[in-house]
């Protein structure tokens, strides 16, 4: 890019920022760089910068760079949630493209720094990865790069069999500790006998690097069962790690954890940047070209997709509805709700901070919306053939907000981990109305196995019946 359109893009930045906060955004300070495709697509598939390697990260990395290769899709910005927050410019971009993107990004970041899941975000992500990627480095050096390899295959493959709540449920407030220091009596010289049976079941820093297996868990299994949060479960309480191993799945349970609230607000998230972009490039002085070009990007962006749902249009179209309703409400929502109107504006800046995907369909989209955007549920009746099976609105968003409970996972559960008194570990799959797949939970159960070292037990319902999984180590059953 020559000197003159980077100076062009920098006015064009200054005056984005300007309209972004006229309009009430308020961002992080945010940084863009220009980038090549490689640069880019590298940073897409990692997720973050400078993150630990891994096949699976090169494995997506091709997989995009072919398709834009083969000019079959194109990825026109990437956005860093961290204070300041990053976003990446394609140098292929055009002028317009960029000043889309910038507008784009600055909803982003807008949301990042507002909406209450991401509160607890770690906001210097990128140095802890950093930090994670010299760690790793330097368990391979020390154990060989296959064996970290092969023990991570197994730690990413359950890496989001996570609890969402795990901060709610694992950090003491400031004050709350301070309180139950004053409540504990005062230490004596004989403590350290009294403590001897205790199990230290502190944070999930591991700092220690050993051969043997830690001493977490080694006395008697963690109490609070069931436990949603598998990862973090196994990382404290298996009894065949070593320190190395319970210090990689801490590091990937907290880039999971980091990016969990992008999970929750995927919907939102793209809605609010595409809702922001079309109104600051409405307040740009654009050519008529130029507003030809940015109607065209803009109606690649928020237009419905051919077999699968695109949470730009579907949010987009949420808080155009939500602006437009509570701008000009109905004469029964004026009388029923008590909505005076003109309030459009102060109402989706309200619901950009307090939801997620799954509140904001249930509290906004309404039958009103479900019929403007024709929405409706599909299923696999015969191999290879789909069939509409509902299109009444209130089954189609139920269907909607249960793709979305758990982020379309199965919900797995810890039951027991000294099952049989032997050690053995049981899982339950709390059933909502979707079975397993087969082939695919015994390969889990082998990662498992991997990492509790002992036979695991999988409960799931098959055909209507209760149906229990197990593996041993060498054969299922």
């Amino acid at each position: 890019m020559e000197d003159r359109e980077i100076k062009n893009l920098e006015e064009s930045l200054a005056q984005i920022w300007a309209v972004a906060q006229k309009f009430g955004l308020d961002p992080y300070p945010t940084r863009f760089e220009i980038v090549p495709a490689t640069v880019m697509y590298e940073v897409g598939s990692y997720a973050l910068p400078g993150r630990y390697s891994h096949w699976t990260f090169g494995k997506a990395y091709h997989r995009m760079k072919t398709m834009y290769d083969f000019a079959l899709s194109k990825i026109y910005e990437v956005v860093i949630n961290t204070n300041p927050a990053y976003g990446f410019l394609l140098e292929t971009n055009s002028p317009v493209q960029n000043k889309m993107v910038i507008a784009h990004v600055l909803g982003h970041v807008d949301f990042f720094k507002n909406n209450i899941y991401f509160s607890k975000t770690n906001r210097r992500m990128v140095e802890s990865v950093s930090t994670h990627a010299q760690r790793m480095m330097e368990y391979e050096f020390r154990y060989g790069r296959k064996t970290v390899e092969q023990f991570l295959d197994a730690v990413l493959a359950i890496e989001e069999h996570m609890d969402p709540n795990f901060f709610m449920r694992h950090q003491i407030s400031a004050e709350e500790e301070k309180h139950r220091a004053e409540q504990r009596p005062k230490e004596g010289r004989y403590d350290d006998l009294w403590n001897l049976d205790k199990t230290d079941t502190g944070g999930t820093g591991v700092s220690a690097v050993g051969d043997r297996p830690s001493d977490h868990g080694q006395d008697s299994p963690a109490p609070n069962l069931p436990q949603k949060d598998v990862v973090y479960y196994l990382m404290k309480n298996s009894p065949v790690l070593t320190a190395w191993q319970r210090d990689v799945m801490a590091m990937v349970h907290e880039e999971v954890e980091y990016f969990i609230p992008q999970m929750q607000t995927k919907i939102m998230n793209e809605g609010w940047a595409s809702f922001w972009h079309t109104r600051i490039m409405r307040e740009l002085d654009l050519s008529d070209n130029e507003h030809l070009e940015f109607a065209e990007l803009h109606a690649g962006v928020v237009s419905p997709q051919k077999g699968k749902l695109n949470p730009y249009y579907l949010g987009y179209k949420i808080f155009e509805h939500i602006e437009r309703n509570w701008d000009d409400p109905s004469a029964e929502a004026r009388e029923k709700l008590g909505r005076p109107g003109g309030q459009g504006r102060e109402k989706i800046f309200e619901v950009r901070e307090v939801e997620s995907d799954v509140s904001f369909l249930r509290n906004y989209l309404t039958e009103e919306l479900c019929e403007e955007l024709d929405l409706f549920a599909y299923e696999l009746v015969e191999e290879e053939e789909w069939t509409i099976s509902e299109k009444r609105w209130e089954r189609v968003l139920d269907q909607l907000v249960a793709n979305m409970t758990n982020f379309g996972l199965p919900y797995i559960e810890v039951e027991d981990g000294d099952y049989n008194g032997n050690r053995e570990l049981y899982l339950k799959h709390c059933y909502e109305g979707t079975e397993l797949d087969m082939r695919y939970a015994r390969k889990a159960l082998e990662h498992f196995h991997t990492l509790w070292g002992r036979t695991v037990h999988l409960e799931t319902l098959v055909d209507e019946e209760v149906t229990v999984l197990r593996y041993y180590g060498e054969e299922h059953s």
